[in-house]
């Protein structure tokens, strides 16, 4: 169904929103031109030269816009800070997006090239590729725009742009001391960022943090998320004979790791997914008022569980945002021998579980490692760090290696903080909606250095489309979102705290 950009802007106490369609066509379709611009250049976080391409890009675009620029040096690729003229009276904002992307496989891609971004509309089955001709006549919200980093985050700072424009033309002061940090190594996990925020602490101090990246909720009402959790690993790999054996020689006899294995996991989790180990959920309580909170999020639990295909949820929590608040335990990846086709009658000489543990701010993962491993040792297990030597497996029986991954830690800023209260009303008057208020989302975004070097409040304002494909072939960005995403700041650019 078509709906008129009159539709999507009017608002009445913006008279840039109470302009023609004609003239809101022409800003939206400037965006959308800026950001095939934009989407043109590779960004392959794993390649330093796509990187600086997009910083050149950057500082031009933010320069046009009366910012001043820098690149600000790490151990690895620099980082891109752009700051309007600062005021002592204002309080001042910083808001974080990343610009490089993951990689691409162009042959998963339904499109041949995905730095070039394609206009589809929706159709029975998928969508339909369209000229961009299309919109010399008309716009219709649920067109798309295909590419790399559409959604994630090339969309998003493409929109701050834009409402940068849209107040100039307007004549409205923002009334916030405005700064820009954009990470370039944000998909491969922003290992240089925490030095980095202690380099830069002064420049990049601030009254709070705006994180403008991921997706609106799944009802797509005007979103604010308080927080998410982080994130760290385990491998465990189980020992049997050094080398594969004959099964029929050997069954009943060598030890198979593949069984060591799954008893062991079975006994860290019971049936109904809770985690047995003693301690893991130590420090977590949800208050009444809390509890509030998480019910008032809009998800429909039966929905969730008929997209996923399963008829009944772990037990962790009684609802899907309440399971949130507790750090997961999960195998991400199990595997032994050789399955299917290249299927073989042999005792596998190892077995291996890739775990990862999403962390709340109650649980630091390195006490949930160890709480792991010492579970494992009681289990019977010699703990080694490194595959065990001839000696190692002739002295000692149940043998198992772990190895531990770096720890991203959660963050959660307070449901009561004035700024998120600001944040929400301001959505709330914009867009005369409900606002979902999530207090941590499932996923991670490390950015938890700003929180816990800079000692300020930090909320996620997302503004993408949840079924954008982040990270996938065929990410895409919903025009209507594009559009949404330039009100968001629009307005909260324009609204005194």
């Amino acid at each position: 169904m078509k709906k008129s950009f009159f539709l999507l802007f009017s608002i009445s106490c913006f008279s840039i929103f109470s302009q023609d369609s004609t003239a809101i066509k022409s800003h939206v379709a400037h965006a959308i031109n800026e950001l095939k611009d934009f989407v043109a250049i590779p960004n392959d976080a794993l390649n330093a030269d796509d990187i600086d391409d997009n910083i050149l890009w950057l500082k031009k675009k933010f320069g046009e816009r009366g910012f001043n620029t820098a690149e600000l040096e790490t151990d690895n690729l620099p980082l891109f800070f752009a700051a309007l003229p600062m005021e002592d009276s204002k309080p001042t904002m910083l808001i974080y997006m990343h610009f490089d992307g993951q990689s691409v496989d162009a042959s998963k891609w339904d499109q041949p090239d995905p730095y070039e971004t394609v206009l589809k509309k929706p159709i029975e089955n998928g969508f339909e590729a369209i000229s961009f001709d299309a919109l010399d006549d008309d716009i219709n919200y649920d067109w798309r725009l295909f590419g790399r980093s559409t959604s994630d985050d090339k969309g998003p700072i493409v929109m701050l742009l834009n409402a940068i424009d849209l107040l100039k033309e307007d004549g409205k002061e923002i009334p916030f001391n405005l700064k820009v940090i954009l990470d370039g190594e944000e998909e491969k996990g922003s290992k240089p960022l925490p030095d980095a925020v202690k380099q830069y602490r002064e420049l990049l101090k601030a009254d709070f943090l705006v994180i403008n990246d991921g997706p609106v909720h799944s009802s797509g009402n005007p979103t604010v998320i308080y927080g998410c959790r982080g994130i760290t690993s385990m491998t465990l790999t189980t020992h049997g004979p050094a080398k594969p054996q004959h099964s029929g020689h050997y069954g009943n006899y060598a030890p198979n790791p593949g069984f060591q294995l799954a008893q062991l996991l079975a006994t860290m989790k019971d049936k109904d997914g809770r985690v047995l180990i003693p301690g893991y959920y130590d420090g977590i309580a949800i208050d009444d008022t809390v509890m509030e909170v998480l019910k008032s999020v809009p998800d429909n639990d039966t929905a969730i569980s008929e997209k996923l295909q399963f008829r009944t949820a772990e037990k962790v929590g009684g609802f899907y945002q309440e399971a949130l608040q507790y750090p997961s335990l999960n195998i991400r990846g199990l595997g032994s021998g050789w399955i299917g086709k290249k299927a073989r009658t042999i005792i596998p000489e190892s077995a291996t579980a890739e775990l990862d543990l999403r962390l709340v701010p109650e649980s630091d993962g390195i006490r949930l490692k160890k709480l792991v491993k010492d579970h494992i040792k009681k289990q019977g297990y010699v703990v080694l760090d490194h595959t065990p030597s001839k000696e190692e497996r002739m002295a000692q029986d149940n043998i198992i290696t772990v190895t531990e991954g770096s720890v991203t830690d959660a963050f959660r800023t307070d449901l009561n903080n004035p700024y998120g209260d600001f944040l929400t009303k301001t959505l709330q008057d914009t867009f005369k909606k409900d606002v979902v208020r999530i207090r941590i989302m499932g996923g991670t975004v490390p950015i938890a250095p700003f929180i816990n070097e800079l000692q300020m409040p930090a909320f996620i304002v997302p503004m993408v489309n949840s079924d954008n494909n982040q990270h996938s072939p065929n990410e895409n960005l919903k025009i209507g979102q594009l559009a949404y995403g330039i009100k968001v700041f629009f307005n909260i650019l324009s609204t005194p705290y």
